[in-house]
């Protein structure tokens, strides 16, 4: 008998998201960049941008607790950018709501925050630019 050793490897992490209105949600993440197939059964859909998905769910979710969460500034969501000041510029014109500007960071990144109109908070953060 045989066994193979097979190296694992995680192909997606994706978050998911409740959401009051989905096809709002859809238009704010095609804003950040992501691409939306067609919703299934009108209630969830899953965004596309450089290999990375977001799932939408329309649902219902605990208002408090995302009050707590934006209030404690817990993310709820982090990604990596290479290209972290052209991206935070491609947001802000097209009309993503920033809630923290492009900054540098003690561990010497830059990063900005957004909210989605659910209240979801997601970090955007990389290297800066050699300069």
């Amino acid at each position: 008998m045989s066994t193979t050793t097979m190296k694992t490897r995680v192909t997606s992490f994706a978050p998911q998201f409740l959401v009051d209105d989905l096809e709002r949600s859809i238009a704010y993440y095609q804003k950040i960049g992501f691409s939306f197939g067609e919703p299934w059964d009108g209630f969830y859909a899953i965004g596309h941008l450089d290999g990375l998905e977001v799932h939408l769910k329309e649902a219902p979710k605990n208002q408090a607790e995302r009050q707590w969460r934006r209030g404690n500034e817990h993310l709820d969501a982090a990604a990596g950018v290479d290209g972290i000041e052209a991206f935070y510029e491609q947001c802000v014109a097209n009309g993503v709501t920033i809630i923290k500007s492009l900054a540098a960071t003690a561990w010497g990144t830059k990063d900005f925050y957004i909210e989605d109109p659910d209240g979801y908070i997601i970090s955007f953060g990389g290297s800066p630019a050699a300069g």
